[in-house]
């Protein structure tokens, strides 16, 4: 991740705290020096040292901060992440800043990573979708790679995907599949979204390169890749949750989107603590 994606977003989230001052750290603090250690309080998977070390060097350039870990580290309860040494006025106009990115992206990574196992040994890879926080997709998205998971489409225009109501407005499948091939050119892929098994076959006659099978029960998507037979791709999505992952997989689809893994994700708990 290039810190020009993140560089602004760190300034928009100190803007935040620190657009009128902290008025109890400028009141107790001047010049004292000292040094916080950041830890992890659980098991997981880190995601957002840059922008951790970019909050602190935003706040104060002369903030130092050594790490021990690099991103997509597994990190155990009470292990020692980072120490930052400074003002103890700068480090703590940082903190909830910097602890905010790292918290959110190490839940993602987190939650990816447990998916990823859940799969373990299936030919089905895990996929974000863009159900993401407004500003934040790089990040996210970012994090579910560190996890181990893959990167669905960043925006409308990486990929022509043709939805429910896309296709409701079109009149069908093949009609979607159609105008969008006069307009979009020959380079892009084309996903089509199927709720049940004719729309797999109509998808399937049109020769797109993926299909969606949208909240279809498991013994649907056997069904649905008995019929397709490897000449495009799968992709399961809607209302899998963890419990549901390794049948799913097993299934023979080749990819699985979780909308969870960004919008519902449990943030990683860490703390950063003045020595």
């Amino acid at each position: 991740m290039h810190p020009l994606q993140y560089r602004r977003l760190v300034g928009d989230a100190l803007a935040e705290d620190l657009l009128y001052g902290d008025r109890t750290t400028d009141s107790i603090f001047s010049t004292e020096i000292a040094a916080a250690e950041l830890f992890a309080k659980e098991t997981g998977i880190v995601a957002g040292l840059p922008l951790f070390m970019e909050v602190f060097a935003q706040v104060d350039q002369a903030v130092a901060c050594e790490l021990f870990c690099t991103d997509g580290s597994h990190v155990a309860a009470g292990e020692r992440l980072a120490i930052v040494r400074g003002r103890i006025a700068s480090i703590l106009k940082g903190e909830r800043t910097a602890l905010n990115f790292m918290q959110r992206m190490s839940g993602i990574a987190t939650m990816t990573g447990a998916a990823v196992q859940a799969v373990a040994g299936t030919a089905a890879k895990i996929v974000d979708t863009r159900k993401t926080t407004p500003g934040w997709r790089v990040l996210e998205k970012y994090a579910v790679r560190l996890g181990g998971g893959e990167n669905h489409r960043f925006n409308l225009a990486d990929l022509v995907m043709i939805k429910d109501n896309h296709i409701k407005g079109a009149g069908s499948i093949s009609e979607a599949v159609a105008r969008v091939r006069a307009q979009a050119g020959f380079a892009l892929k084309i996903e089509v979204e199927a709720a049940s098994l004719a729309d797999v076959r109509e998808a399937l006659a049109c020769g797109v390169e993926i299909i969606m099978l949208d909240n279809m029960t498991v013994s649907k998507m056997r069904e649905a890749v008995l019929l397709v037979d490897r000449r495009t791709l799968l992709e399961a999505s809607g209302g899998i949750g963890t419990e549901k992952l390794r049948e799913v997989a097993e299934t023979g689809v080749d990819l699985i989107s979780l909308g969870y893994l960004t919008h519902s994700c449990r943030a990683l708990d860490l703390s950063l603590k003045l020595q």
